[in-house]
This record gives C-alpha cells, structure tokens and sequence, in this order.
C-alpha cells in the first residue's frame, strides 16, 4: 500500500516529524500550567517539579493485553492429534510445551509442531489484519486509546511474527475505523493545532496519522527468528531499542524547547509497559531495575485486570 511506503514518506517526514510531537508536549504543558485541576487530574501520566517535565510514553503487548485475537497455537497430542491453544492458556502452560506431557482439555499434550506458530507469523499477516478489526478488546486498551487520543509515542512489543508494518497497517485500521473509543478526529485536530503554531504546511488528515504512526514502534520480536514460544529475550531487546529511541526524542525535544523559549524545563522520559504474561513482565522488570536511569515501569494484565508490578 503507498501509504506505508517508508522510502517516499522519510524524505517528507524528516524536517517536521520532531516538531510535530514536540508541540504536542509544549500544548499539554502549558495546559497542565494553566490548570491547576487537569493537573490533578493527570498526575500519574505526568510529574513536575520544579526543573522537570516526566513525559510518559507507552508501551503494549499485544495478545490479551490489547485484544483477545482468535489465534490458536497448533500443539500435538500423544495420539498425533492437533489440538489448538488459546495465547491465554499458552501463558499459563508454556513452561510445560516440550518438556513433558500435560493434560490440556481432555488430551495429553506431548509436543509442538513445525506449525505450531504459523498464525503468528508473516504467512497469517492478512488475517491478522482481519481479525484486529472484530476480536474483542483487552484490559490495556483505554491505556491504548488515552496514548493515541493524545499523540502519545508508543511502542508494540509482542511475541507475534508479523512483519512490522503488518502491525502499523492493524493499528492505522484501527484509527480511521475509530474502534473502541479511538478518536481520529480527535487526534487529528490536535495534530493540526501543533503544526499550526509551529507554521507548518498542511497536512491531510491521513498524512497526519501516517506521520503520526512513523513516530511510534512495532517490534514482533518473533519476525524472522521463531522465538513465540520464548519471546522473554526478544521483548527485552525491543525495549532496550525503544528507550535508546525515547531517550534521543526526548533530547531532540528539550533541544528545540530550549531554542524556542517554550519551556525552560527538562524532559524526562517515562514509559509504561504492559503485558499479560507475568514471566514477560518479570523478566522485563528485574532486567532493567538497576539499570542506570531506569525509566519504566511494568503493569501486570494477567486475569484481564491490571495492576501496577
């Protein structure tokens, strides 16, 4: 599709894609500022005190945290019979799968297959798009919803092996369908007020989103190298690429506030990442816990209910 041809989009994108988002940052401070009962109103999103601004981004596991996809995981019984898993209980028996047999409904699982992933990855990326548009939605969607509504960077970090722009085309579905409480028009008119103060050229309101979803991250951290059934070590790469990348934004942005006497605070960057596996988010939180300048925080969804972890 021309809409997601990356090698004619970058050119056009490269002088205002920073900009654009840094209004959006300079807008809802000046907000904040300017009302004292937003404040109170959006204070876990955003911190200040009296040198720092904590902008926070956002980060989602796909499967039962944002939607309940259709999806099965092909295991085999001890008869040589298929037996499809839901993602839901895979989280719970995956530590089981290969290593020894488990009673699953009624069938004595043994192992894998070469199938066994196959609607997670490229060969499933039409149905993937399909079913993003019909599966009912998880416990992180109005998270989801809030970061798109307001412009917000976010990033995908998901076992799947879809290929990235699969997942950018099933988010953009999403936005022009206005699914769940997304609102296009809502994210356009705030897009269009920022590039208004900042005396940029007009945009349509699909160029708008398409520049929109440029800024953000899609990592199937399982594309082109099978790990669905271990993505632990995938998915702590991808986060570790997309701080680098927030870090460098967020540098970019205080830059340019600096220049344009916007703001005279700092920025610091925040990011909220949530998953349904607790195995994921464990692994997640012990990996990056004493890193220096820690900047996220893990949200547990396990259940279809999250709570901070």
């Amino acid at each position: 599709m021309r809409i997601f041809n990356h090698k004619n989009e970058k050119k056009k994108e490269k002088g205002d894609k920073f900009s654009l988002f840094l209004l959006s940052l300079y807008h809802k401070h000046k907000k904040i500022m300017e009302d004292k009962q937003v404040m109170k109103e959006t204070i876990s999103e955003i911190g200040q005190n009296n040198s720092t601004t904590a902008m926070k981004y956002y980060s989602f596991d796909w499967d039962d945290n944002l939607m309940y996809m259709p999806t099965f995981i092909r295991l085999k019984d001890d008869k040589g019979n298929t037996v499809g898993m839901t993602t839901i209980d895979f989280a719970e028996y995956r530590t089981l799968v290969g290593k020894k047999p488990f009673n699953y409904k009624g069938h004595i699982i043994v192992g894998t297959s070469k199938d066994s992933y196959v609607e997670f990855g490229v060969t499933y990326d039409k149905q993937f798009l399909i079913d993003s548009m019909v599966s009912p939605i998880g416990p992180a969607w109005m998270d989801f919803v809030e970061a798109i509504n307001n412009g917000s960077i976010f990033s995908i970090i998901t076992a799947r092996g879809h290929t990235p722009s699969t997942l950018k085309k099933a988010v953009y579905q999403l936005i022009k369908s206005n699914k769940h409480g997304i609102d296009s028009n809502k994210l356009v008119k705030n897009l269009r007020r920022y590039r208004d103060l900042a005396d940029e050229d007009k945009l349509t309101k699909d160029q708008l989103i398409i520049s929109y979803l440029n800024l953000c991250r899609f990592y199937p951290v399982s594309y082109g190298v099978s790990s669905e059934a271990n993505p632990e070590e995938g998915k702590i790469k991808a986060m570790e690429n997309f701080i680098k990348y927030v870090k460098v934004v967020s540098k970019h942005l205080q830059k340019k506030a600096l220049m344009k006497n916007k703001i005279s605070n700092y920025f610091t960057p925040f990011i909220g990442f949530s998953d349904d596996d607790v195995r994921n988010v464990d692994t997640m939180k012990n990996h990056f816990r004493d890193k220096e300048e820690n900047i996220l925080q893990t949200y547990l969804t396990s259940g279809g209910i999250k709570r901070k972890y």
